[in-house]
């Protein structure tokens, strides 16, 4: 008789073996063309970074952004951020600077067509020097993160386990960055703040199915580590599945209701929990199968009784 109680259960756990594998060999070939496509293509830098003018206006209180955002767009032949004030009738206008003043729309004349009061509250330029101040903090900020992140990870497992809960942080970053290299998306701060908040989340994700591996291998130190990453998915995956739809509804939520300013946070929030749930299944927790880990890697050694 084998002794082994997943008997009663292997065609499921079979299933759960091919489609792990199967998930990290996608995850890989796409992990490849995401870093292809950020290195061909590039980011749409925001404002945030690049710099540009910031002018603070206000209207009557019936204008609304839809009928800001074309004469905007038309007059200065860009892409124009129209952000409200929180105020009823006042705007933030954010664009390009246009060095040339000939060249340069009067933001009067501009809004005329709206028949409405103009009062240009103020207006400032953000220079170069500031956005790329920004670009090196926000990188900055990213590797202090993975740093902590990764300190964290070598105390709590071992490193066989902490590289597949990194691996799988790096995995749903890069897909992120991916997207908005794909699509030109503008990548401002509201951007690299939804990337650092994907880095806890993921990070979240991948130390329970991590933590629930060890455990495993501590109390059946016998059963192979197939087996064992099976059981822990298993175990852990309905949880995963409540936890990942719940915030994706409130992703979502925020993503209708927050409006242009909010919508590079949400759908970036929105790809990272997708890929984060899915790395950390896949990912997280087939590398360290494959970089050998075993249960003697948390089998504490008796100390010896001293005479």
């Amino acid at each position: 008789m084998n002794s082994n109680p997943l008997n009663n259960s292997s065609n499921q756990l079979q299933s759960f073996t091919k489609w792990r594998y199967t998930s990290s060999m996608i995850s890989i070939v796409l992990m490849l063309f995401s870093l292809t496509v950020i290195g061909t293509k590039g980011f749409n830098w925001g404002l945030d970074f690049t710099g540009g003018v910031v002018t603070e206006v206000q209207l009557d209180k019936v204008i609304t952004a839809s009928e800001i955002q074309p004469l905007m767009t038309a007059a200065y032949q860009q892409e124009v951020s129209v952000i409200s004030a929180g105020e009823a009738g006042r705007w933030v206008l954010r664009y390009a600077d246009i060095p040339d003043e000939n060249q340069r729309p009067e933001l009067q004349a501009v809004l005329a067509p709206l028949n409405s009061d103009i009062k240009i509250l103020n207006s400032s330029i953000v220079g170069p020097q500031v956005g790329q101040e920004l670009v090196e903090q926000g990188g900055l900020a990213l590797l202090i993160a993975m740093l902590c992140i990764m300190g964290y990870l070598s105390f709590r497992f071992e490193w066989r386990l902490a590289s597949g809960a990194l691996f799988a942080l790096m995995h749903d970053v890069v897909f992120v960055l991916a997207f908005f290299a794909l699509s030109q998306m503008e990548f401002n701060l509201t951007v690299l703040a939804a990337i650092l908040a994907i880095l806890g989340y993921s990070l979240n994700d991948s130390i329970i199915i991590a933590d629930r591996i060890r455990e495993q291998l501590i109390v059946k130190p016998q059963w192979n580590i197939t087996d064992i990453n099976n059981l822990a998915v298993k175990s852990t995956f309905s949880r995963t599945m409540v936890t990942s739809g719940t915030t994706l509804l409130t992703v979502v939520a925020l993503w209708i209701m927050g409006g242009s300013p909010l919508e590079g946070f949400s759908i970036a929030m929105f790809i990272g929990i997708l890929t984060g749930t899915w790395s950390s299944i896949s990912v997280g927790a087939t590398l360290p199968e494959f970089l050998g880990l075993k249960a003697e890697h948390y089998i504490v050694a008796p100390v010896p009784d001293t005479p």
